[in-house]
C-alpha cells in the first residue's frame, strides 16, 4: 500500500507539472488536496509522508475520528457542513470549502469568535445549477458576499464548485470557465473580509481541465488512494 500511494502521488504530480507547463502556469501555484474520505490513518499518513500537505474530508465525524491519529497536516472541510456540527471542527480545520448559506456563516463566525480565530472559507457555487448539489446560485453570489462582510471572524479566501460527473472531462470545461470568470469578477472586491486567492475545482476525473481553466486548488482522492473504501 505504501509504494502504491507514493507512486500514485508521483504520477499525479507529474500530470500537474505537465498541464502547468502546457498552460504556462507555475506548479507552485497549484495546491493539491488529498481527499481522504473513508481512508484510514495509516493510508493518510503514508500520503503525508509522500508529500501531501493538505487533506480534505467530507464528514465531520471522520475528521474527529482521525484528527489525533495522523501526522501534522492542513485539514480542509470540503463536504456539506451542518450548522450544528461547526463547533466540533472550528479549531481543527484550516479552511471550510462548502459555505453556502448565511445561517452557516453566522455559526462559523460565532464559533470562530469563541476560539479567538478567523476562519478561512470558500463559498460553494452551484455553477451547473444541479438540483442535487449544494451551493449558491451564481445570480445570488453578489448579494451573498455583501451580507458576509459584516462578520468579522470569517475571511472569504475564494470560491469552490463541484462540477457534474461526466465521462469526458471536456464536457465540464464550460463550467470551469464560467467559475473562473466569476472568480475574476470578485477577485478585486472592496469588501473588507474578502481575500480572493483560491479557486477550488477539479477532481480525479477532470482536474487537468480545471487547471487549464484557472483552478489553483484541486481535490483528488481516487487517483491517490485507489477506489474508495465504503464504511
Amino acid at each position: 500500500m505504501e509504494s502504491i500511494i507514493n507512486n500514485n502521488i508521483e504520477i499525479i504530480n507529474n500530470r500537474i507539472e505537465h498541464i502547468c507547463q502546457k498552460a504556462g502556469i507555475s506548479r507552485e501555484d497549484i495546491i493539491l488536496i488529498g481527499v481522504t474520505k473513508t481512508r484510514n490513518p495509516d493510508e493518510i499518513n503514508e500520503a503525508i509522508r509522500g508529500g501531501i500537505g493538505n487533506i480534505g474530508e467530507n464528514k465531520v465525524q471522520e475528521i474527529l475520528d482521525k484528527y489525533d491519529k495522523v501526522l501534522p497536516v492542513k485539514w480542509h472541510m470540503i463536504g456539506h457542513l451542518q450548522t450544528n456540527k461547526v463547533k466540533y471542527i472550528i479549531d481543527k480545520v484550516d479552511m471550510i470549502h462548502s459555505v453556502d448559506s448565511i445561517k452557516l456563516v453566522q455559526e462559523i463566525d460565532r464559533r470562530a469568535k469563541q476560539h479567538n480565530l478567523k476562519m478561512n472559507v470558500l463559498i460553494q457555487v452551484n455553477v451547473a445549477e444541479e438540483e442535487s448539489k449544494f451551493g449558491i446560485k451564481t445570480e445570488d453570489l453578489a448579494s451573498f458576499l455583501m451580507q458576509v462582510e459584516k462578520y468579522d471572524n470569517i475571511i472569504i479566501k475564494g470560491l469552490m464548485t463541484v462540477a457534474p460527473y461526466v465521462e469526458n472531462p471536456e464536457d465540464v470545461r464550460i463550467f470551469f470557465h464560467r467559475m473562473k470568470q466569476i472568480f475574476d469578477t470578485y477577485k478585486s472586491s472592496p469588501l473588507k473580509n474578502i481575500d480572493m486567492k483560491f479557486l477550488s475545482m477539479g477532481m480525479t476525473n477532470d482536474f487537468e481541465v480545471a487547471i487549464e481553466e484557472g483552478a489553483n486548488m484541486i481535490r483528488i482522492g481516487t487517483a491517490i488512494f485507489g477506489s474508495r473504501n465504503y464504511i
